[in-house]
């Protein structure tokens, strides 16, 4: 159960801005989803934050298969079930193995070395919150450099709704 109350519906103690911020995450989902059922309490940075999540899943020059990847790794990573479950379907839709899937789940399953290469980096960041030579190189050999901003910048949203959710125990 949730630290604080989770604004899932719209009702008449919402104040202007967290109405605004329902509705748009609402219209532009299909319904109030999790991170912003925390985020609305600050709608100042929930409405941003939609913006945001909105280009990286829909502006992005990744492929659909390595961002959802990325957004798999980072919800084990940070033991978010509530992205893994969010995001499971997705990434299987995307082309994402279910041995890739496994392997993240802590299974026997080998990863293909793409597939590798987009977990170690997802992992090493979260780790580190950098990069070795050796990971930074093969990823922009692989991605190129616009790639590897774009793979980081996944990795540091999906973390961001990780801690946001994980803080008030809605993971």
């Amino acid at each position: 159960m949730a630290r604080i109350r989770l604004i899932t519906e719209r009702t008449d103690d919402l104040t202007p801005a967290q109405l605004e911020v329902y509705d748009k995450v609402a219209a532009s989902r299909g319904s109030m989803i999790r991170p912003f059922e925390v985020l609305a309490h600050v709608p100042g940075l929930a409405g941003p934050l939609s913006e945001v999540g909105a280009g990286i899943r829909y502006a992005g020059g990744l492929s659909d298969h390595d961002r959802e990847l990325t957004i798999l790794t980072a919800a084990v990573v940070h033991g978010c079930d509530f992205e893994w479950q969010s995001h499971r379907a997705i990434a299987l839709e995307a082309g994402v193995r279910p041995e890739a899937l496994e392997h993240l789940r802590g299974g026997a399953a080998e990863l293909t070395p793409d597939e590798a290469l987009v977990v170690g980096f997802v992992k090493e960041l979260c780790a580190t919150s950098t990069l070795s030579e050796a990971t930074f190189t093969a990823a922009a050999d692989h991605l190129g450099e616009a790639g590897v901003v774009e793979l980081a910048t996944v990795v540091g949203y999906y973390t961001l709704l990780a801690f946001v959710m994980g803080a008030v125990d809605a993971c």
